[in-house]
């Protein structure tokens, strides 16, 4: 089977792209730039894209049978937003499939983008848009809705466990996710490519509080945990800040405000993996062999 990949380079896409090549099916791995040395090099052949210049998707999906988009602004940028590359940029390549008639469109987007409120966000309300244009579409879909990564969380979480104080919202000590770690998702993405006008909510086996994340982070860099609360509206007015505004992070602020104020655990379950010993993994001292 022919599958375009766009985003192949990014953390989830390239275990998308591992999880392809290895069950043999034919990939054209689309990406602003593609990482060397990865590793599968012959495996796939690579397409540069730009998101934000719909031009660079002609011709990118003829003969697929297949497109998996993980596009999506993660980071802060002085330039770009994320109706840019979420919508903009996704809606650009769900043309260029249409146009070349692909027959399935994976879209990975995230849990709660519908939740009330979400439509103050722009990191859930762009990826909420896109949703409402393939289900108004006539392609068959697929839609994905993580709670969140392993990996996000554990780099999220360092830089206050190296500091030794970690800062959750006053009141919201208690929200809980169930995070899911990359490569069981990738193959759940895979295995479930070819359904009809699907919806899934993917989380992981485990749940836990902030709290519980936070004490854990803590135990496995064998340091006492120290949590200190943050008031919920101190957010939105460091969100609006020129210095952050300046600095593009104004968006990524208001996303982090809403989750670690709201529950978000995935109904769909996937994977064994364990977010508790991840943790421990990425906490361990590096001069211990425990």
């Amino acid at each position: 089977m022919k599958v375009v990949l766009a985003g192949a380079f990014g953390h989830l896409g390239f275990e998308i792209l591992k999880v392809l090549t290895e069950k043999g099916h034919e990939v054209i791995a689309a990406d602003i730039a593609e990482a060397k040395d990865n590793g599968l090099e012959g495996k796939y052949t690579f397409r540069r894209i730009d998101a934000t210049d719909r031009a660079t998707m002609k011709g990118l999906c003829k003969g697929a049978d297949v497109v998996i988009t993980t596009m999506g602004l993660t980071g802060a940028s002085t330039s770009l937003n994320n109706y840019d590359i979420d919508f903009r940029g996704n809606m650009h390549l769900y043309y260029a499939a249409k146009a070349a008639g692909v027959k399935k469109f994976n879209y990975i987007s995230v849990i709660a983008c519908r939740d009330a409120g979400a439509e103050k966000i722009p990191m859930l309300n762009a990826k909420r848009l896109v949703e409402d244009k393939l289900m108004e579409g006539d392609m068959d879909y697929v839609i994905y809705r993580p709670t969140g990564y392993f990996y996000d969380i554990a780099k999220v979480f360092k830089p206050y466990i190296d500091k030794g104080e970690m800062r959750l919202l006053k009141g919201y000590h208690d929200v809980k996710a169930n995070v899911v770690h990359c490569p069981d998702f990738a193959r759940f993405i895979v295995d479930h490519m070819c359904d009809t006008n699907a919806v899934y909510e993917v989380g992981g086996k485990e749940t836990y509080t902030y709290e519980e994340m936070a004490k854990m982070c803590f135990d496995a860099a064998g340091k006492p945990t120290v949590i200190k609360d943050s008031p919920k509206w101190l957010f939105g007015i460091l969100a609006n800040a020129p210095a952050i505004k300046k600095a593009g992070k104004h968006d990524i602020i208001l996303f982090s405000q809403w989750t670690l104020s709201h529950d978000l655990t995935g109904k769909d379950i996937v994977g064994d993996s364990s977010f508790a010993e991840y943790i421990k993994d990425y906490f361990r001292p590096e001069d211990t062999d425990e």
